[in-house]
């Protein structure tokens, strides 16, 4: 959610001098790379997953600050609403038994995470949006007490001006309106972030773009919202809706929304940059005393806090980031495709195919950015959100001949895509152990046809024919969830359905 800010009032000359900053800003990233001072290559990747709050019975419980109080670690921070954390686990090179060190870590700190949580009668669930959500959490006074939320809201509402309009077509039609952001807050997902060299940028984000379907089409978590049952994977429409400063007359303009998977390929980091601004008007215009030109050219690194905060608020499924470690410059593309969970295991092999197929992508010969049409990955982005698993997704041929041709996600994934995410696994040097096992678990998912949306929608609508109403079964599948999340096997092992409950007898 960007850069810690301090709330408080802007006027014009705020906005006009925020705007020159950024102009300068973009310049300085300008000079940076025409300059070649970006970090050498390191073949580092991080990850940071939000987490829900949920009480036993499966209802979402507002004690975040109550539990990262005892939780006491900085990997653990809030995040939009007070049924939301998020975690952060530290970079790691992209070699040997990375993967297996990853889950080892993440089942470490979500356990004591969880633990802490049960002193205020929470728990930790990873999903993409939680099931039992009401219109009636989702209001700005479930916003955390944070300083950057709540300016955010305010700067967006404003933006706006009127009150946000929900409108999301899928299995079931869910229309409903809101007076904040706070919608956006149900939204939990994974970021994959991975370091690149400039030179290396263009080819990682497109193959990250081109990619970005396939990912969602074997992760989706996220099939309700407000007791409706939506897309398999609502996160993107949710997202874009709550987040959606335009007016229905600009929208009808074609003005582009702030949650955006883009128009174009690129071929430099610069393009991302310089898009943002010439598209979205700053939300945020709060001004650093930093002249970043003359850090420059008294040889210094220079911050460009003003672009970092800008670039924070335009919601890129896949984000350029400028970084500096060690004094040293550095770009990120930050992948925010997945959802949350559903396990530690599923999480860490999603993680496994990104970074697999993503490096095996931008290297191949004849990219695929060069054979697939923009317009057909961001079709293919909107497919795998509604369909998931059962996506049917448009692919260049194999072969000398060209053209594309259409046909079921699963098929894609196990035929073309994890071969190469195997070959690009080996490429950074991930040990054959990792690469099999985790691989393996998205095979499993395809042959299967499993993941964590299907899962949820096949125990919802058993819990429903059992005779249980809609909210029970949604608070029933949601509990049943998180048992089998915290057992820890793989999503495409969980069994369907619903285990009754001991009946006690009266005494």
């Amino acid at each position: 959610m960007g850069e810690k800010v301090a709330a408080g009032a802007f006027d014009l000359s705020d906005r006009q001098r925020y705007r020159r900053k950024l102009q300068q800003c973009l310049a300085g990233l300008r000079r940076l790379l025409e300059e070649k001072r970006f970090d050498r290559p390191q073949n580092l990747m991080g990850m940071e997953i939000e987490l829900n709050l949920v009480g036993p019975d499966g209802l979402p419980r507002m004690l975040n600050a109550e539990v990262l109080q005892r939780i006491s670690s900085r990997d653990f921070q809030t995040e939009l609403a007070m049924f939301n954390l998020e975690v952060n686990i530290a970079p790691h090179r992209l070699r040997g038994r990375v993967f297996d060190q990853l889950d080892e870590e993440l089942r470490t700190g979500l356990a004591y995470a969880h633990r802490k949580a049960n002193e205020v009668a929470a728990g930790i669930v990873m999903i993409g949006i939680l099931p039992t959500l009401g219109q009636d959490d989702l209001v700005s006074a479930n916003l955390s007490d944070v300083d950057r939320y709540m300016l955010l809201n305010d700067q967006i509402m404003a933006a706006r001006g009127e009150d946000f309009c929900l409108d999301i077509q899928g299995v079931e039609r869910l229309v409903c309106s809101s007076a904040s952001i706070a919608p956006e807050a149900a939204c939990t997902s994974v970021q994959l972030h991975l370091q690149v060299t400039p030179g290396r940028f263009a080819d990682v984000w497109n193959a990250a773009q081109a990619v970005a379907a396939a990912q969602i089409a074997v992760g989706a978590n996220a099939p309700f919202l407000f007791g409706h049952e939506l897309w398999r994977e609502s996160r993107p429409p949710l997202f874009l809706q709550s987040t959606d400063t335009r007016p229905p007359e600009l929208q009808a303009q074609g003005v582009r929304p702030r949650t955006w998977f883009g128009e174009r390929w690129i071929s430099s980091a610069y393009d991302l940059f310089e898009e943002n601004l010439r598209y979205f008007p700053p939300l945020l215009p709060i001004c650093d005393d930093e002249d970043a030109l003359r850090v420059l050219d008294e040889g210094g690194v220079p911050q460009l806090a003003e672009l970092v905060l800008h670039n924070g608020t335009v919601y890129r499924w896949n984000r350029p980031v400028y970084g500096i470690a060690n004094g040293v410059p550095h770009l990120r593309v930050e992948n925010r495709v997945l959802p949350a969970g559903p396990t530690v295991t599923d999480v860490i092999a999603n993680a496994a195919f990104y970074y697999g197929v993503v490096r095996a992508l931008a290297e191949e010969s004849r990219p695929v950015w060069a054979r697939l049409p923009f317009t057909a990955a961001a079709a293919n982005f909107d497919a795998a959100c509604r369909y998931g698993i059962e996506a049917e997704l448009e692919w260049p041929r194999p072969g000398r001949f060209g053209g594309t041709s259409v046909r079921p996600a699963v098929d894609l994934v196990r035929e073309e895509l994890l071969p190469l995410a195997a070959a690009g696994l080996d490429a950074w040097g991930v040990e054959s152990a990792d690469r099999d096992f985790y691989l393996g678990v998205i095979e499993e998912r395809c042959r299967r046809r499993v993941n964590g949306a299907s899962w949820q929608a096949a125990t919802y609508h058993r819990a429903l024919g059992d005779g249980l109403g809609r909210e029970e079964a949604l608070a029933a599948t949601t509990s049943r969830y998180s048992e089998l999340m915290h057992a820890g096997e793989p999503v495409h092992t969980w069994p369907v359905g619903i285990v009754p409950r001991p009946v006690v007898p009266s005494a």
